[in-house]
C-alpha cells in the first residue's frame, strides 16, 4: 500500500492494524505533498523498494495499491507506470479507481478553478475505469441518478458501483484488467509526455496538529461543531485519532464539509 497524505502530519496509517500481516516493508506513507507532482520522485521510489524488498524476501507482489489525495491528477499517476523503465517492466497498472462523495460531487464538478488550474473531481472521474457512488445513504434516489448522470456525461461509459462506507467486493477494484493507454491517449494525446505538469490550486492548504495528551470530549465537539458549523463549506477534509480522557481507545473522527463522524476503535 503507498499512502499518500496532502497534509504533513499522516493519519491513515494510524488505523493500520499492526497486529496484522501489515508490515513497515508493505506500507509506504508519503505525506506533505501530492504523488502526481510534488513527491511524484518518491512515488517511483517506493514502487522500486517494494519490488526489491519482494524479490529479496522471495514474497511476490499480488497487488500494490496507491491510494492518491483528494487533490491528485490520476494522469501523472498512472502515466508512472510508463515513464520509468524498472517500473515498467516489473509492474502493470491494473485500474484506476475513483471514490465518488454522492452529497458532495456534484459541488465539486460545479467549482470554478482559477486559469491553468485543473478542476481534480473532473479529472478523477474522468480517468476512472470504476467507480464506487459512496455515502448513497445522505442522498435521495433522485439525487443518486442525478450523480451518475454527470458522472457519465464526463465518463460515459464507466462501471459505477453504489455503496456505502466504500464497502464493496475486491473483484470490483482488484484484477480488473481495466486500464486501457488507448482509451487513455484518445481523451489526452498528451499522456505519455514528460513536460505535462500539474498545477494544484493555490487557494487549497493543509493545517496539521501534532501534540501530546489527551482532550476533554465534550470541549472537542463543541469545537468541532463550531469549526465546520461556522467553516464547514470551505473544509473539504477533516480527520484525527485521538486520545480522549477517560477513552481507553483511539478515538478516530472524520469529516467531510460539514458531515462529521466519529467512534472509539481499537485500544491504544
Amino acid at each position: 500500500i503507498i499512502e499518500n497524505e496532502f497534509g504533513e502530519v499522516g493519519i491513515d496509517d494510524k488505523l493500520l492494524n499492526t497486529k496484522s500481516s501489515v508490515t513497515e516493508e508493505n506500507i509506504i506513507e508519503m505525506n506533505n505533498g501530492c504523488i502526481c507532482c510534488t513527491v511524484r520522485g518518491d512515488l517511483i521510489m517506493g514502487l522500486k523498494k517494494m519490488v526489491k524488498n519482494a524479490q529479496k524476501n522471495n514474497k511476490p507482489l499480488d497487488a500494490v495499491i496507491i491510494e492518491t489525495t483528494g487533490l491528485a491528477d490520476p494522469a501523472p499517476v498512472a502515466q508512472t507506470f510508463f515513464a520509468d523503465d524498472f517500473v515498467q517492466q516489473k509492474l502493470c497498472l491494473d485500474g484506476i479507481l475513483t471514490v465518488a462523495d454522492a452529497k458532495h460531487l456534484i459541488m465539486h464538478l460545479d467549482e470554478e478553478k482559477p486559469e491553468g488550474v485543473e478542476n481534480e473531481a473532473v479529472e478523477q472521474v474522468a480517468f476512472a475505469d470504476r467507480i464506487l457512488l459512496n455515502k448513497c445513504d445522505l442522498v435521495s434516489e433522485a439525487d443518486l441518478d442525478e450523480v451518475e448522470r454527470r458522472i457519465r456525461m464526463i465518463n460515459e461509459g464507466v462501471q459505477i458501483k453504489r455503496c456505502k462506507y466504500s464497502e464493496v467486493d475486491m473483484d470490483f477494484i482488484l484484477g480488473i484488467k481495466a486500464f486501457s493507454l488507448d482509451k487513455i491517449l484518445e481523451m489526452d494525446d498528451g499522456f505519455l509526455s514528460d513536460s505535462a505538469e500539474h498545477q494544484h490550486d493555490e487557494r487549497v492548504s493543509s493545517v496539521g496538529i501534532n501534540i501530546k495528551g489527551e482532550v476533554d470530549q465534550q470541549k472537542l465537539n463543541d469545537w468541532i461543531g463550531w469549526l465546520l458549523k461556522e467553516k464547514g463549506i470551505d473544509i473539504f477534509r477533516t480527520k484525527g485519532v485521538l486520545a480522549v480522557k477517560g477513552m481507553p481507545q483511539k478515538f478516530v473522527f472524520q469529516a467531510v464539509h460539514m458531515a462529521f463522524s466519529g467512534a472509539p476503535q481499537r485500544d491504544w
